[in-house]
């Protein structure tokens, strides 16, 4: 029986492994043509929403990946449920 608050406890593992990435990945560099297309595209203000939007969504990924990476490595390893 899963526990009632795991989907809670998977989200904020999630966004705890977005921070750490936050403070150990480097996010991707656009080149400025292309980052200036891409405000034109996404109708923005200016760069700064751009690279804020995309570090978000960069660090959210991460996190993900990191979570689901570690949650695997756990239930494998380290899980005394077999």
């Amino acid at each position: 029986m899963k526990h009632p608050l795991e989907t809670l406890m998977s989200a904020a593992g999630i966004l705890l492994l977005a921070l750490l990435s936050c403070l150990l990945l480097p996010a991707p560099s656009l080149g400025l043509t292309l980052a200036q297309e891409l405000v034109a595209s996404f109708h923005l203000m200016d760069l700064n929403q751009l690279y804020t939007l995309i570090f978000c969504l960069w660090f959210l990924a991460l996190g993900t990946i990191e979570y689901l990476l570690l949650r695997w490595v756990w239930r494998r390893w380290f899980s005394l449920e077999r």
